[in-house]
């Protein structure tokens, strides 16, 4: 269950994100899901280590994939650049949290 909570707030935190970046672009009403996202993001972060995952672990897992989603989406929503090289960064980014994951 730990692990559905991470990835839920995981969803939450990248929604979050993703409206920071309109409610900037001046749609100001985007501003609710800001606060509203990162708040749940963080409610299930915290239910996710109540349930004993550990916290390396799951930070880990939470910034890993939240980097590669946004850098994704990025991409495909606003048109933001995803070079060779950045695409490499978020393989190796992946490949660490692997790590950390086997390692624990």
């Amino acid at each position: 269950m730990g692990w559905v909570l991470l990835a839920i707030a995981i969803v939450c935190e990248v929604g979050a994100t993703i409206s920071l970046k309109l409610a900037t672009d001046g749609r100001r009403r985007w501003y609710v899901p800001v606060a509203l996202g990162y708040v749940t993001a963080f409610s299930l972060l915290a239910g996710a280590l109540a349930l004993g995952l550990p916290i390396g672990v799951a930070y880990g897992v939470w910034a890993a994939t939240g980097v590669a989603l946004t850098a994704v989406l990025g991409r495909l929503l606003f048109k933001d650049p995803l070079t060779a090289t950045m695409a490499a960064g978020i393989v190796l980014i992946v490949a660490g949290v692997v790590l950390i994951e086997v390692g624990h």
